[in-house]
């Protein structure tokens, strides 16, 4: 009966890797990143833009690696009149993340760059923050192809109360897919945090184009393929998921000293 034992745990090990393979949910949920993120959107005082740029670029960006943070990305959005910066952190947890923020803000070469930079003025007149984590379908990677004429679309969606759920399973097992098969570039999915900003009705995204023009043909070749039309006609057979008007969309282009683009 002993010698049989290496077999047996051989012939276990294959079924959990088959089952796993087998299973979208399963495989998804042992690569799914546990780290805290963080959107972060600056909204720039008058003629200050350029500055807030110079200091992340000159300063900020290495300040906060320094300090334990993940530069994820920075963009700004293709009609930009409000002068926002939108950049995503991430942390290894929530906890990291109170400790990273402290040790940067106290760090005299952050204090000292601040000073410079508003010399003439303060850069930045408002602060928004969401506190994310991944989605369990999310395949999330700061690695995603890169290309110089990439845009980026953020989305967040509200649902109906109680439809959180439904909508999570539309993505997961057929938006994601058929996203990729017609050329959009899944870059991660999220869910808020914290019940004030979204925890319970609201799923952001990211994304990817190869440019304007592949964003448009992407874009009809989806909303025209049978199988997504079957996909959202069952997932609201017993009613909608989001509510009236609730697709927010922000176009964006990565900054030049973005780590994604």
């Amino acid at each position: 009966m002993k010698k049989n034992l290496p077999s047996l745990a051989s012939n276990l090990l294959i079924a959990i890797l088959l089952a796993m393979a087998l299973s979208p949910s399963l495989a998804g949920a042992a690569e799914t990143d546990t780290r805290c993120f963080e959107l972060r959107t600056y909204y720039a005082n008058e003629g200050k833009l350029d500055g807030l740029h110079a200091r992340f670029r000159d300063h900020t960006v290495a300040l906060f690696e320094k300090h334990g943070m993940t530069n994820v990305g920075y963009w700004v959005p293709l009609d930009n009149a409000e002068n926002k910066l939108v950049y995503l952190l991430a942390y290894p947890s929530r906890a990291a993340r109170g400790k990273a923020w402290k040790g940067f803000l106290g760090d005299p070469a952050w204090k000292a760059a601040y000073q410079t930079s508003i010399a003439d003025g303060k850069l930045v007149k408002r602060v928004e923050s969401v506190f994310l984590k991944s989605a369990e379908y999310s395949m999330f990677s700061k690695s995603s192809v890169a290309s110089p004429e990439r845009l980026f679309e953020l989305r967040t969606y509200t649902t109906n109360p109680g439809k959180l759920a439904g909508l999570h399973a539309r993505f997961r097992d057929h938006t994601v897919e058929l996203f990729t098969q017609h050329g959009i570039q899944n870059v991660g999915y999220w869910i808020p945090i914290n019940e004030d900003k979204g925890r319970d009705n609201k799923l952001v995204y990211l994304i990817a184009h190869k440019s304007i023009e592949g964003r448009a043909a992407a874009r009809k070749a989806f909303s025209k393929d049978p199988r997504w039309k079957s996909a959202r006609d069952a997932s609201e057979a017993d009613g909608k998921l989001l509510i009236k008007g609730g697709v927010q969309s922000l176009t964006l282009k990565p900054t030049d000293y973005s780590p994604m683009k």
